[in-house]
Order: C-alpha cells, then structure tokens, then sequence
C-alpha cells in the first residue's frame, strides 16, 4: 500500500539453542507503520523488535511470513527501496581520530553521495559547529547524532532506529529525541524502537506495541491509550479499610498502592468524594488519572517481557 512504509504479515523467526532448543523471537508479527512521521515500536527486551527489524533489512532469513517496505516485497526487492532506507542497528564504526566532517567524506565517497551533502546532515543534526572536532573528543549523544547524520546522507525516505537513546544522558536523549522529531515533521518515516515510553510518546505519532514477538495493539498515540485509566480516581484518604467497604458496596473496584486506593468506575471524581462523605469519611488527596502510553505498555506486556518463548523439539525436530 502506498500509504504505508513498512509492512509484515504473519512474520516468524526462530532460533535453535547450542543445547538443541527452538526459540521463538517472533511469532506472526503484523506490523504497519505509516508513511510520513515518527512510529515508535516497542516492546520489553526480549520481545523481538531488534530481530524484526534484521529481518527486514534483509540481514536475518524469516522463517515465514511476508515484509513490504514501500509497497515492494523484501528481501526479495530489496535492492529496488534499499537507497530510499538508512538504518542503525548496532554502534556505527567511525575513525576516532578524525574528525566528524572527515567522517562523513569518506562515507559519502564511499556510497557515491554528492560532497554537498556532508555539510547539510551535520546541520540537519545540529553538528555544524562541531564537525570539525575528532570524533572521539565526542559526547555519547553527538556520536549517536554522528551516526543519524550519516544515514542522512543518502537522502533516505525511511530511517530505521534501534534504541537510538540507550546509554545516553537526559541531554543526550533530548538532542536524539528532538532530532527524531524533527525528520519525522521533514515529511520523513521514522521506525524507532524503544523501552523508553516517555521519550517515545513525546515524539511519535504512531506506534506498535509487542511482547513475545507478536502484535498486542497499533494505531496513534491518543487511540492505544484510548480509554485507559478513564474512571480511576487516586484517593489519599487515613483509614483504608473502612474506605475500602464503602467504595465496592458502590460497584467500583477499589485497589490499594503505595499507600493509595486507585477506584476504577467512578463516572466523576465528585462521586468518589460524596459517596466517602455519607459515611463521614473525608479524602486528604483526590485526583482523575490520567492514561498514558506507559501505563498501556505496562498492562498490555504484563507477563510477555520474561524472555522467548521455547519450543521444544518434537520426535522429527518440529513443533509439538
């Protein structure tokens, strides 16, 4: 579909353990990411998104399934979209002892893109002024913005991202997040994946989320969160097990954390208020909770970040 960047269907990989063990890293993925904008694809470590993305570039065989990027099928077409995709899969390796614009000469002499260009990634990645300095006199997050800058080179409608923020500091994660943020509005599709949910639901428009290799929900950012934590109600309030009685004789669900009861059903926090105060009982603290792509994650991956699943051969070697 021209609308979409990237798609998979019924995508699946295993692995055979040195102990003669099958593992599954991805089990009949579907995945959509839109043309245009920041996805962000997420999933507890463990949950197949480093070997999904293998797979689509080509570097990894799948075992079964489908994968389009740009509406031609890969690995089979790859070769027609590859100079349209830039990707960061693993560290990049650059020459510490030359400067970042050295860097990216050489690259760009090396994939045959116009000398012009070097100039315009590291300005793109807020490098202009220090392309000049060596690369190993660079922070973590400029190296990280190094490496952007070098997938920019080829003028890519797709880039590919594999936990671009791990290891970095809060200022380098905000230089990487603002980065990703501004290509996605360039018009560009951004496929980043991630752990990290608060730094990925401030940039991203769309996102996956998975867990044991396969899909658990997709759409934007306002419809995976959609209607959770509607009706809760946080409540401080002193004597908990008096409180507790009166909220469930009411049909909410009441559960304490941390010190304060969470009541889910309550159509208004007022209700909350009144129902405690027909039994002169008074709230200290009460507030809606508000959803977020965190607290979905976490419901959604409850019990699916504990690592692959394993297969255990069967008579012939197969599934049982």
């Amino acid at each position: 579909m021209d609308d979409l960047a990237v798609s998979t269907r019924g995508l699946r990989k295993t692995y055979r353990t040195r102990r003669g063990k099958r593992v599954v890293a991805v089990r009949g993925l579907d995945l959509d990411v839109p043309a245009g904008g920041v996805h962000g694809f997420l999933g507890p470590n463990g949950s197949g998104k480093t070997t999904s993305i293998r797979m689509l570039l080509g570097l990894i065989r799948a075992d079964a399934g489908t994968m389009t990027m740009f509406g031609r099928p890969v690995p089979e077409r790859l070769p027609e979209v590859v100079s349209r995709v830039g990707a960061i899969v693993e560290s990049p390796k650059f020459f510490p002892a030359f400067s970042g614009r050295k860097n990216l000469e050489l690259l760009a002499e090396a994939i045959g893109a116009p000398r012009s260009r070097v100039g315009e990634v590291l300005a793109e990645t807020s490098l202009g002024e220090r392309g000049k300095d060596k690369y190993r006199a660079y922070s973590l997050g400029m190296k990280q913005r190094l490496a952007i800058a070098a997938t920019l080179l080829k003028e890519p409608d797709l880039l590919i991202f594999d936990e671009p923020t791990n290891g970095l500091d809060p200022a380098g994660i905000r230089e990487i997040r603002e980065t990703m943020r501004s290509l996605g509005a360039q018009g560009r599709t951004v496929l980043v994946s991630s752990h990290i949910l608060a730094e990925v639901e401030q940039v991203a428009d769309t996102v996956s989320i998975i867990g044991h290799g396969r899909l658990l929900a997709s759409g934007t950012v306002a419809e995976v969160i959609g209607g959770a934590g509607k009706g809760t109600v946080k409540v401080a309030i002193d004597n908990h097990e008096a409180a507790i009685p009166v909220l469930t004789e009411a049909g909410w669900t009441v559960r304490l954390d941390g010190g304060y009861l969470y009541v889910d059903g309550a159509a208004h926090p007022a209700d909350v208020t009144r129902r405690l105060a027909e039994r002169g009982m008074y709230v200290a603290e009460l507030a809606p909770v508000r959803a977020d792509l965190e607290s979905v994650f976490l419901e959604l991956t409850a019990g699916e970040g504990l690592g692959t699943d394993e297969i255990k051969p069967g008579p012939r070697g197969g599934d049982r």
